[in-house]
């Protein structure tokens, strides 16, 4: 199953406290404490495996180092290793504490969650010509406590968008060779599928259904991926009894959720062509035209159609018409 809306607790580490000691080398008096470590950090770096957020589906408090106190001979305490949090691009991390809001756009990128508590100081940085013998120290400062929600949003450039059984899943497995599931029946895809054409990223959304917008079926889980698409590829079956119908379905969900989901350029293509009689074809595809001139008919049994697919993902990439 995959996790992509979690709520955590996250804590950087405290900073270790300052020694009191003095120099125990003959001749060499005077104060010798050190400082106590840095507290960890916690950061969250994004990366390309779409499940990782399943890592908080149980733990959900999660904790940095904390820095080591210091030591006596000047010996400062070692800080707190940083604590870093594996999320997939594309996770809107919400700062539940504070209101803030960010997010990762980039594999390797690196966001600081909470930040780590700095280390008190040990009594040989009180020294003074008036204190030789200080005792004063610092404690460490403690570190940061928030809590986040951590939300997946697919970054991708084309969505397959489309009722149950419409082929988004077997279309996008012949353009992209993902291994996405594929059986005939309705919801075989019960989460996101990422492919790669060249350059050009492809989600498999999983079907929505008549108000999906209000939460019905998997509902709003899956129209919020649909948000970062730059493209949409919309595809109906040629065994539907009504095209128009399973068209306009789609596109009141869709606006429902976010009209600017509407303004997204938009392709239209009636799969499973090989299912229907060539005389049903031809009438499906003249309605489906009327929506869109230029929709066309695809199988992943015929090369012909699925050579037609690529040209326009190759002309979408010579345009690089989402930039």
């Amino acid at each position: 199953m995959l996790i992509d809306d979690v709520r955590i607790k996250v804590a950087a580490g405290h900073g270790g406290r300052g020694a009191v000691a003095f120099n125990k080398n003959l001749m060499s008096l005077g104060p010798a404490g050190g400082s106590g470590g840095k507290g960890g950090s916690v950061f969250a770096e994004g990366i390309s495996d779409l499940s990782a957020l399943n890592q908080f589906r149980y733990k959900k408090e999660l904790a940095a180092e904390n820095g080591l106190d210091g030591r006596n001979q000047f010996k400062d305490g070692y800080d707190g290793k940083d604590l870093i949090l594996s999320v997939p691009v594309g996770t809107v991390i919400r700062n539940l504490t504070n209101e803030t809001e960010m997010e990762t756009t980039k594999i390797g990128e690196r966001l600081l969650l909470a930040k780590g508590g700095k280390g008190g100081k040990g009594n040989f940085h009180f020294r003074s010509s008036r204190n030789t013998s200080p005792r004063e120290f610092q404690p460490g400062l403690p570190g940061e406590k928030f809590e986040f929600r951590l939300e997946l949003k697919l970054i991708a450039d084309i969505g397959l968008v489309g009722l149950p059984n419409a082929g988004k899943s077997s279309l996008l497995n012949e353009l992209t060779n993902a291994k996405s599931k594929v059986a005939n029946y309705p919801f075989t895809t019960l989460e996101p599928n990422l492919g790669v054409y060249y350059e050009i990223i492809i989600a498999d959304i999983p079907g929505l259904i008549e108000e999906s917008s209000k939460g019905k079926g998997l509902g709003i889980k899956f129209l919020k991926h649909v948000e970062r698409t730059k493209i949409l590829f919309h595809l109906i079956s040629a065994e539907s009894a009504s095209i128009p119908k399973d068209y306009k379905i789609i596109r009141k969900e869709l606006g429902a959720y976010n009209k600017s989901l509407l303004k997204k350029p938009e392709y239209l293509f009636l799969t499973k062509s090989d299912e229907v009689t060539p005389v049903e074809l031809k009438k499906k595809l003249a309605a489906a035209k009327k929506i869109n001139k230029k929709a066309i008919a695809v199988s992943v049994y015929d090369d012909e159609s699925i050579m037609a697919v690529k040209k326009i993902l190759n002309e979408i990439k010579g345009k690089k018409i989402w930039a």
